[in-house]
């Protein structure tokens, strides 16, 4: 069974950080590209950032370039995003995504997880 946990996620004051963790299981983690994206209320599902299968690139919205870093441990079977400098517009639930690299119809999602930067 395919499972994708987060964990890490909370309240925050602007200009603080966050480590937002997720836990993969059910699958061949090492051949599956990793993302994280964020959802506002009222707004579509984004991309935030993305790494692939060997962690050898990664890629990230503008509006987080620089303040946030995305890294996968495959011997864990875990990706993590450090988010620094927060800002009040960081405010979003914010999903782990897997996809696989051989076949695009495996797509998996985690159940999402709240970040809130406020003061």
């Amino acid at each position: 069974q395919v499972q994708l946990v987060e964990s890490g996620g909370g309240l925050v004051q602007p200009g603080g950080s966050l480590r937002l963790s997720c836990a993969a299981s059910g699958f061949t983690f090492s051949t599956y590209a990793m993302s994280w994206y964020h959802q506002a209320p009222g707004k579509e599902r984004e991309l935030v950032a993305a790494i692939t299968s060997t962690g050898g690139s990664t890629n990230y919205a503008d509006s987080v370039k620089g303040r946030f870093t995305i890294s996968r441990d495959n011997a864990k079977n875990t990706v993590s995003l450090q988010m620094n400098s927060l800002k009040p517009e960081d405010t979003s639930v914010y999903y782990c995504n897997a996809a696989y690299d051989y076949d695009p119809r495996y797509v998996y999602w985690g159940q999402g997880i709240q970040v809130t930067v406020s003061s």
